[in-house]
C-alpha cells in the first residue's frame, strides 16, 4: 500500500504519496521531516536520514510531480518543472533517482514557493 503524505511549503499544502517500495517505505518510516530545501531549477531537494542505493525504479526519466530519492546526496527531490539538465518542459535529474512517490494535483504550484526556507512532509491525517 502506498503511504499517503502531506507536503507543506509556505502557504501551500499538497497531497502526495510514497510508493510501496523498499526505498519508499524507508522514507515513510522517517516522517515527519522538516527541512530547509535547496532549489535546482524547478526542483526542491534536501538531505534526509535514509541511506540506500539505486533500485529497480531507478531512472533519469521523471515527470512533473514525481518524487525521487537521489542516493549520492541521500536526498529527496520533488520535481515541479524543468531543471538545468532539461532540454524541454520535463524535469531531468542530475543523475538517476529512485522513483519513490508522486504529488497529487498540480505540482507546478511549488514554483511560487521557491524562496521557501522550510518544507515539511508528514503522514496524511485521516479525513
Amino acid at each position: 500500500m502506498p503511504t499517503p503524505v502531506t507536503i507543506f511549503v509556505d502557504q501551500l499544502q499538497l497531497d502526495a504519496e510514497f510508493f510501496d517500495t523498499d526505498c519508499g517505505r524507508a522514507i515513510g518510516a522517517v516522517l515527519p521531516l522538516e527541512v530547509k530545501p535547496s532549489v535546482w531549477g524547478d526542483e526542491f531537494y534536501f538531505e534526509i536520514p535514509v541511506k540506500t542505493s539505486l533500485d529497480e525504479t531507478a531512472t533519469t526519466r521523471v515527470s512533473i510531480g514525481d518524487i525521487g530519492y537521489w542516493p549520492p546526496g541521500s536526498a529527496l527531490a520533488i520535481f515541479f518543472g524543468p531543471t538545468p539538465m532539461s532540454a524541454g518542459a520535463e524535469p531531468v535529474p542530475a543523475s538517476a533517482v529512485n522513483l519513490v512517490g508522486k504529488v497529487h494535483g498540480d505540482a507546478t504550484t511549488l514554483r511560487s514557493a521557491k524562496a521557501s526556507l522550510k518544507i515539511r512532509i508528514e503522514h496524511a491525517r485521516a479525513h
